[in-house]
């Protein structure tokens, strides 16, 4: 991969070098992959559904597993015959091959049918002397809208505009009738020993979100994506808010 980084300071933690690196080069694959590509895999792929979601846009590629392909294609290419596989010993140039071959199938099973949601869902581990969360993040929003912008593309030229937009309009609404509860009331509370989000915190968010699907208050999906609630016992549900933050999310980016 040509792109790099800022790094963190050797004492500090950043996201695991490998396993970025590994991900943007399986998005590559993904995004170059001609259209239709991107269907529903089964578990012979690697590839993992995420909890709650429907349709292909719920696969996901394994970061771990994209992270393993790519430190296997590194070790076929550097290791010695016999210990990039067992038949190698001779030195036989089609073993070596075939080695590689099915490294380079492993990695592009771990690209498979990556979406925009499977983006966002997307976590590296902490590592010292890692790449710069910040500069990360910001690169993976800024992939985020690629791919949701190619797969409402997709979608348009499948079912046409107004199946999209109708689609879209249905989500809003449901979204609508959670956040327009009374405060204090839009989702469920943790227990009073248990941590959750601030209740007034996520209301005083939940009546901007109302604003702009019923009057069009101006928000970005930036402002979404990096909300930040303080802990209070007895607050709301983390899981449940979230979401409902995502499918938000799902719909600005849909009606861009």
């Amino acid at each position: 991969m040509s792109t790099i980084f800022p790094r963190v300071g050797k004492k500090s933690l950043g996201y695991n070098v490998s396993q970025v690196e590994a991900f943007l080069a399986a998005a590559r694959r993904a995004y170059d992959q001609p259209d239709g590509q991107h269907d529903e895999t089964d578990a012979d792929t690697g590839a993992v559904k995420l909890a709650g979601s429907t349709g292909s846009t719920g696969w996901i590629g394994s970061v771990d597993g994209a992270a393993a392909a790519a430190d296997t294609d590194i070790a076929s290419r550097t290791a010695s015959p016999s210990e990039a596989h067992p038949a190698a010993a001779d030195g036989t140039a089609a073993v070596q091959a075939a080695v590689a071959e099915e490294a380079e199938a492993t990695a592009s099973r771990a690209a498979a049918a990556l979406t925009a949601k499977g983006i966002r869902h997307t976590a590296f581990a902490m590592h010292k002397d890692g790449y710069s969360p910040e500069h990360v993040d910001a690169a993976l929003e800024r992939l985020e809208d690629a791919f949701a912008a190619r797969e409402r593309d997709q979608a348009l030229r499948a079912g046409g505009e107004q199946a999209w937009m109708t689609d879209a309009e249905g989500t809003a609404a449901v979204l609508v009738t959670r956040l327009s509860r009374p405060p204090g009331h839009r989702f469920a509370r943790t227990s009073l020993l248990a941590v959750g989000y601030k209740r007034v915190d996520v209301d005083r968010l939940a009546n901007k979100l109302v604003k702009y699907f019923q009057d069009g208050r101006e928000i970005t999906v930036d402002e979404i994506r990096t909300a930040v609630f303080r802990p209070e016992r007895g607050g709301y549900r983390e899981a449940q808010v979230d979401l409902v933050l995502d499918s938000v999310v799902d719909v600005m980016l849909a009606v861009r």
